[in-house]
């Protein structure tokens, strides 16, 4: 049953991705801004779930949108082409700040027109991702429409004095693409439906981009990490207390047990309310467009640090970070007036006299669910406020469940101090992104897990009491759950020691700056070549390359195909690209694992085809297109053209595994980041081949 539903996943799979995607439109506008200057206004329509990349992109990212306009000598630009805000996110794959823009982008380039001149033709050059396949390369001509007639010469001064008005000339400009005609036997071209991944599979990609409108998954991630929080600010020593106060305040004030719970209910409610108003009220500041921005705004990145720093140090007992006390008398004076007013001054009575310990975790949650954008502060509050609500609530309506309670004492601080730890870890996040976006170099990978280990080392010396704090009772001894929270913080520390001479870390993935943001990328414990086809062959196969972890490739279908023939091994079609996130993310994270690993250097021969291959091919009647009968721009196009006649498809990653004969063993598989699903599909194409 198992199998039969495995090969119905990998049915679907395949032909949802096989078929041809062209998820972006463009259309040109024309606005007159003086009698001899014009703007050109190119827009992209991008469908739900894509995003096209920014002209700005770093050397080894993804391919950036390029316009290129003809040279004529009735018009000369004016500058560069200009391009709206977009997101610029730290990209988890590419590991570098990528800028890139979905739903819509405007892009505007200013000329001036020297002569008689009706319409300027330009070509736009762009890609685009989803969360699971990145398109090749696609070139699309845009035709600017002028209609522009220079003045006769006796006029010319009239016309320079007579005021500007403004016009805009809008033409729909079709999608003529110069590259990739459809031919008609080809399924139609459909719209891509936005497809949820998360971050934490490493991440599903891009490009989850944290910019991206919130998936329900993102939301339950915010909702869940702030919840947890608030059960972590329960345990301190200033909430902790309260809750018996707070218990034995609505017993004696209400007069039957339904009115206790009523009042209860409304307690939580309050407090929820005052916490979800603080959320809003920094959306409002900032704006939910713009909060993302400021995960990558150096200044808000070291104005996060040096406050996670400081409420870190509060934590530890250095100081308390308290509101003044006239605000705490005011509000108790306004609690004892009874009934519902009184209710909600006691629950905000509650916030102000916490803050000292809850005000840290609470600023810490703001800055991290600012860096998510949107309404993430809001989602964040709720359910650290429910959190934090629920007890009080519950044991005002049922205080007999008082009883469950463990005593306060000398464990409370402890719980504080760890979370002290926890935040100083987490600021040196914020400290590396601002190296990074200002690519300083400072706070390498090495310092930063230096750090890390430094910090983690400390709170295990802490938890097996060799280290005190100023507001810790004495230790003599240390309870079970504290040694194993010990050791396991201590086994997370050796865990980070293999990091400073390269190994990959997975586990904190997205914390430390990117491998190749190092001293030594690749030292002990993890060497590029351990495990490798390359080092167990004697003769390195002519035309062959080494690919992704030192897997033997071709990059040419007929050589990797006489090589199969020469071993006889079943041909795995490997159709990505360069700048292909979700390619990188396939080999990164399936391709890496032993047994996937294993089947390709051994089992198969691997010819990887990349559609965004820049270089030239040379003249011959091969390299001639069968769609458009012109010569091939580049070597991209020549595999993404055969991508697209062979298998009707043009979207990658994109595998496909054939016999010598050129035939299907098993149908092709699209992004697929389940390891033992992608292992199962290449142990039934290698199986199919042998029989």
């Amino acid at each position: 049953m198992r199998k039969f539903l495995l090969s119905a996943l990998l049915l679907a799979t395949s032909l949802v991705s096989a078929q041809i995607l062209d998820p972006v439109t463009w259309k040109t506008d024309v606005k007159k801004l003086s009698d001899t200057e014009y703007e050109l206004i190119a827009t992209a329509t991008i469908d739900m779930g894509w995003h096209l990349y920014s002209q700005d992109v770093p050397k080894g990212g993804p391919n950036p949108t390029l316009f290129s306009f003809k040279e004529n000598d009735s018009y000369e630009l004016l500058g560069k082409v200009a391009e709206e805000e977009g997101h610029t996110v730290m990209d988890p794959t590419f590991e570098m700040m990528i800028k890139f823009f979905s739903d819509k982008a405007e892009f505007r380039q200013k000329v001036k027109v020297l002569k008689d001149v009706k319409v300027i033709n330009g070509e736009v050059e762009f890609m685009v991702c989803n969360d699971t396949q990145c398109l090749p390369p696609k070139y699309v001509d845009l035709n600017f429409k002028v209609n522009y007639t220079a003045p006769a010469a006796a006029s010319t001064t009239k016309a320079s004095e007579a005021p500007v008005k403004e016009e805009v000339v809008v033409e729909e400009a079709e999608k003529a693409v110069t590259e990739e005609v459809i031919p008609e036997e080809t399924p139609e071209v459909i719209k891509a439906t936005e497809t949820e991944k998360s971050l934490d599979s490493k991440p599903s990609a891009i490009v989850k981009h944290e910019d991206t409108p919130k998936s329900d998954r993102s939301i339950w991630t915010i909702f869940i990490l702030a919840f947890l929080s608030g059960f972590a600010a329960l345990l301190t020593p200033c909430v902790f207390p309260m809750i018996p106060l707070t218990v034995s305040f609505f017993t004696k004030q209400s007069k039957t047990k339904a009115a206790g719970i009523r009042n209860a209910i409304l307690y939580g409610l309050s407090i929820i309310t005052i916490y979800v108003l603080l959320g809003t009220f920094v959306v409002w500041i900032f704006g939910p467009d713009s909060l993302n921005r400021l995960s990558t705004n150096v200044t808000f990145n070291i104005i996060f640090f040096l406050l996670l720093v400081i409420f870190a140090i509060s934590f530890m007992g250095a100081f308390e970070i308290t509101l003044p006390n006239s605000w705490a008398n005011k509000v108790d004076q306004k609690s004892n007036k009874g009934g519902v007013v009184g209710i909600i001054f006691m629950a905000l009575a509650l916030a102000i006299v916490s803050f000292s310990c809850t005000g840290p975790i609470v600023g810490t949650l703001l800055v991290e669910a600012a860096s998510k954008g949107g309404y993430a502060p809001v989602i964040g509050m709720f359910g650290f406020s429910l959190a934090l609500a629920l007890p009080f609530t519950l044991f005002a309506a049922f205080p007999g469940w008082m009883n469950s309670l463990p005593k306060s004492g000398g464990w409370l601080n402890t719980v504080k101090v760890v979370l002290g730890f926890l935040e100083l870890a987490l600021a040196f996040k914020f400290l590396s992104n601002a190296d990074l976006v200002l690519q300083l170099h400072i706070f390498e990978r090495e310092i930063f897990l230096a750090i890390w280990i430094a910090i983690f080392g400390a709170l295990a010396f802490y938890l097996f009491g060799k280290i005190q704090l100023p507001h810790d009772s004495p230790v003599t001894h240390i309870s079970v759950g504290r040694l194993l929270l010990g050791l396991l913080v201590l086994t997370f520390t050796i865990y980070l020691i293999p990091g400073l001479w390269g190994a990959p870390l997975k586990m904190i993935s997205g914390f430390p700056p990117p491998l190749n943001y190092s001293e030594s990328p690749y030292g002990v414990g993890y060497t590029k070549t351990s495990n490798l086809a390359s080092s167990e062959i004697k003769e390195f196969p002519e035309g062959a390359h080494l690919g992704p972890h030192d897997i033997i490739s071709f990059h040419d279908y007929e050589e990797g195909l006489a090589y199969a023939k020469k071993v006889g091994k079943p041909v795995l079609i490997d159709f990505t690209g360069h700048a292909c996130v979700n390619c990188r993310k396939m080999e990164d994270n399936v391709w890496s694992e032993p047994e996937v690993l294993d089947i390709l250097n051994n089992d198969v021969v691997l010819i990887s085809l990349y559609v965004d291959d820049k270089r030239d091919l040379p003249d011959a009647p091969e390299n001639i297109s069968k769609l458009t009968g012109e010569k091939y721009r580049n070597i991209g196009q020549k595999w993404s053209e055969f991508q697209q006649i062979r298998y009707q498809a043009n979207a990658q990653p994109y595998y496909v595994i054939i016999n010598h004969n050129e035939e299907n063993l098993v149908e092709p598989s699209a992004y697929n980041p389940d390891v033992e699903e992608y292992y199962n599909w290449l142990q039934e194409g290698v199986g199919n081949f042998k029989k």
